[in-house]
């Protein structure tokens, strides 16, 4: 029997559906995560795009699990569309299909920069770049902050030895250990120093302040969960109304 992720990523490419692999199953992927239920997906919103989706949750035997609708109205105003599947080689899996993202870029822009990644021998998916995920990844939910700090120390341990200018600018603007955070400002003292008015706190790490550097990334990741629950405050109350004029068969 298929692997269920693989038989989720068959189904899209067979289809050519213009998607993008993100969420948990991206995190394994990258080295941050060892197991997910989950497959979330960033997908093109376009109408010929959304018929290939059709096609291809038809051939998983997908069914919606909760409001909203799979439509373009809902995609690009950022709601997310929730599926389980119900085919042999995918039964159990469930698939949350998202267009538009806080703070993420829109998808053309996603695809350009994209990661072609090997599941198996003769398999890969396109998957959301790394700094893509990470923007994804800054939400109000308890368990994206610990993915997000491992998805982060996964990439910069298997990069330090051979860091680019690139790689330095990343993990100064988004590393969220401490004492990770510390060890690159000082190595890379300049590039952090450039970076001051981006990251205000990359002045803690220069002077080696571990704790100060902490405290910084705390009030970081306050802000980042009161603008997404911002984001998402008139999103839910949409959502409410129509769980309330939803038909008796499809479930919360």
């Amino acid at each position: 029997m298929m692997n269920p992720i693989h038989r989720v990523l068959s189904s899209m490419q067979e289809r050519q559906v213009r998607c993008l692999l993100m969420g948990g199953q991206a995190c394994i992927l990258y080295g941050a995560a060892e197991f997910s239920r989950d497959a979330d997906l960033a997908v093109l919103a376009d109408p010929a795009n959304l018929v290939r989706l059709r096609s291809a949750l038809d051939n998983l035997e997908a069914r919606q699990i909760a409001v909203p609708s799979l439509s373009l109205e809902y995609l690009v105003r950022g709601h997310a569309v929730h599926f389980r599947c119900f085919h042999p080689d995918a039964a159990g899996l469930r698939i949350d299909i998202m267009s538009v993202m806080r703070g993420v870029a829109p998808f053309e822009e996603l695809w350009l920069r994209r990661t072609t990644l090997d599941l198996d021998p003769g398999f890969a998916c396109d998957v959301l770049s790394l700094p893509d995920l990470v923007t994804a990844k800054k939400t109000q939910r308890d368990k994206d902050w610990p993915m997000l700090r491992r998805l982060l120390e996964a990439h910069y341990f298997a990069n330090r030895e051979a860091a680019s200018p690139a790689k330095v600018d990343f993990w100064l603007k988004e590393l969220r250990t401490p004492d990770l955070l510390v060890e690159v400002a000082q190595r890379y003292r300049d590039s952090a120093g450039l970076m001051l008015e981006a990251r205000p706190l990359l002045s803690r790490a220069i002077a080696g302040d571990v704790r100060g550097v902490e405290n910084l990334l705390r009030s970081e990741e306050d802000e980042e969960r009161r603008s997404d629950r911002e984001y998402w405050k008139p999103l839910s109350i949409e959502l409410e109304l129509l769980r309330h004029a939803a038909k008796p068969n499809i479930p919360d």
